[in-house]
């Protein structure tokens, strides 16, 4: 794990930056905000900012905000005075931790931001022969494309062949190509020179540098523009990048992982995708079954849930009775591994007791008629949206299984039958409407 200093606090935070070196993370320190940024932006990124509580909090986040760094920023401050610690959160920290600082607590930080669900967990036959051709092919080179349904565990899968390959003790860089808009994808990838574009205040080292040595995920490439795609086929041939605004290429080292949730030879053949990029990142291929298709899998995976959440939220641990794990057993699970960890995380929180029961689940219902899938009342759901328009139900719709999947654009845009682009991109219209994606809609309590 990487960790950024900002600050001093006499000496202190740089006691809590040898509990965290000694806890195994790397350790960067920087006594200004403008320094972080600097350090950032020439790609000794970090996974987790502590920060001085006296130094300008708001403005970091803002800036972080603005260059597209999603790192966590934690606060840290000298006394017990809550007041410091409140403006803090209020101003974006995700924790405040007081110093002089306590071991156990520096530990707990780091462990909760450097423990990433690495681990593959899994005992059905459907997965074992995919492990072995995963582990076989981890000390190479060669470029891997992980398919499969949202939700199957892409990018956890990616993570376990960083692990397992001479790369390992270099970075592990993700990139979502879902998730950032076209026009700042190539700057992401390839990084820029200052003044290559307007908002380019600075020079900034793409995720192809700040990987070198190491391994590249490129998440979900399906939902890559075309226009960028012939790019990074350069790139991934040539080992080499331009920046943006750059005058000469620079060498790369890196290894190439992507994932895709859609069909991409269909893709290839509709004019979506290029052929020869296709072919340049499936060296190998990794198809991960859906969670439906694992069932030994199902009970191991909830029990690994439970222990995360209880621990996470200072619960005492729980179990599932037997009722509760036949149910989970049988569930379609359209989300897969991810439906079932927030399914896991809701019935967490909500059971009274030390045992998780099937009330506690709060499943989707099936309809034994017409065999297919909806919230209990949906019977009812016809009369409602006669009256209204389509531009009306679709937009209900959407925020509705927004909702339902906790605000995973990734799952929702699966379960809707769209691209996450398209998702984006109608949440984007909506919030410009003044109509909030994390609000509950008119479909959500027609239901």
């Amino acid at each position: 794990m990487r960790l950024l200093i900002i600050g001093d606090l006499k000496g202190h935070i740089i006691t809590a930056s040898k509990i965290a070196l000694a806890r195994g993370a790397t350790v960067s320190q920087c006594d200004t905000i403008h320094e972080a940024m600097e350090t950032l932006r020439s790609g000794r990124g970090a996974d987790l900012i502590m920060i001085d509580v006296n130094l300008d909090i708001r403005s970091m986040i803002e800036a972080l905000d603005t260059e597209r760094f999603f790192i966590p920023v934690v606060a840290c401050g000298l006394g017990t005075d809550a007041e410091p610690a409140t403006k803090a959160i209020r101003a974006g920290a995700k924790e405040y931790i007081p110093l002089p600082p306590d071991p156990n607590l520096i530990a707990a930080v780091i462990e909760v931001v450097a423990k990433r669900d690495d681990a593959v967990i899994s005992e059905d036959p459907s997965m074992k022969p995919i492990l072995k051709l995963a582990e076989q092919i981890s000390p190479s080179d060669a470029s891997v494309l992980i398919t499969g349904e949202s939700g199957t565990g892409k990018e956890v899968m990616a993570r376990f062949i960083h692990q397992k390959s001479r790369r390992k003790n270099f970075p592990f860089i993700s990139v979502n190509c879902a998730a950032i808009p076209e026009n700042l994808m190539e700057s992401e990838l390839f990084g820029h020179e200052k003044g290559a574009f307007t908002g380019a205040i600075a020079r900034r080292i793409g995720k192809f540098e700040e990987a070198n040595g190491g391994t590249l995920l490129l998440d979900e490439i399906s939902e890559m523009h075309p226009n960028l795609q012939a790019k990074l086929l350069r790139a991934i041939q040539e080992r080499e990048i331009d920046r943006v605004g750059g005058t000469k290429p620079i060498k790369v080292n890196i290894r190439i992982l992507a994932t895709s949730n859609r069909d991409l030879e269909k893709y290839v053949r509709e004019g979506h995708f290029r052929e020869d990029l296709y072919f340049r990142l499936n060296v190998v291929n990794l198809k991960l079954p859906g969670l439906r298709e694992r069932p030994i899998d199902i009970p191991l995976l909830a029990e690994y849930f439970i222990d995360k959440y209880t621990k996470s939220n200072g619960l005492p641990m729980k179990k599932l009775n037997s009722e509760a794990t036949e149910i989970l057993k049988t569930h379609p699970w359209r989300g897969n591994v991810r439906e079932l960890e927030n399914t896991i995380h809701r019935s967490v929180l909500l059971a009274p007791t030390d045992m998780i029961t099937p009330d506690c689940l709060q499943l989707t219902n099936k309809d034994p008629e017409n065999n297919s899938q909806f919230p209990a009342g949906y019977e009812n759901l016809q009369n409602l949206l006669i009256g209204r328009t389509v531009e009306e139900v679709e937009r209900d719709l959407i925020l509705g299984t927004l909702s339902h999947c906790l605000g995973n654009r990734t799952q929702a845009a699966h379960i809707l039958g769209i691209s996450i682009r398209t998702l984006r991109n109608k949440i984007k219209q909506y919030n410009e409407n003044g109509i909030q994606a994390t609000k509950s809609s008119a479909y959500q309590k027609a239901i």
